[in-house]
């Protein structure tokens, strides 16, 4: 399921629209994978299971509390999930319960990489990413530390399995 030409294991991360949760982890998690030395060995990428954005760039927000911790998601683009997506992808990694059944859906119609939740990843003791786009700037702070925790242990789980 990864990319056979390339070796690298890929890592799709889903949110609802493609402009908050889902870039910020894809942004946290390429800075954490470069810094271990692994960026190298990866393929990541992120996406919505809704079409309202597609083409567009992160909320405002969500670049700027990223941009605060030295993550740059500026230059992402917001695209929709496609059932490829499925069969080209070894991690999809999902920020909440509806986003997993959405995933699930397209899920049991194509097979593929079965979807989880993210945090599943993390030891915050949190089952899922809350939504921080009708919220305040504290909402993705929230998302961040999050998305960092759980991040670290992906890349764990990655390096066992590049190991």
């Amino acid at each position: 399921m990864s990319d056979a030409a390339s070796g690298k294991v890929s890592v799709l991360f889903v949110c609802l629209g493609n402009i908050c949760r889902s870039p910020s982890a894809e942004g946290v998690f390429r800075q954490l994978a470069a810094e271990q030395g692994l960026l190298e060995s990866l393929h990541i990428d992120s996406c919505g299971t809704g079409n309202w954005h597609i083409g567009k760039a992160p909320d405002a927000r969500a670049t700027a509390a990223a941009e605060r911790r030295g993550v740059d998601i500026a230059e992402l683009r917001a695209r929709q999930i496609q059932a490829e997506d499925l069969d080209r992808f070894d991690y999809v990694l999902v920020m909440d319960r509806s986003n997993l059944a959405d995933v699930r859906d397209i899920w049991n119609q194509n097979g593929g990489t079965e979807p989880r939740l993210f945090l599943e990843f993390g030891r915050s003791g949190h089952a899922e990413v809350p939504d921080p786009y009708y919220g305040g700037e504290d909402g993705f702070e929230q998302v961040l530390d999050l998305i960092h925790e759980a991040s670290e242990g992906l890349l764990e789980s990655i390096r066992e399995r590049l190991a």
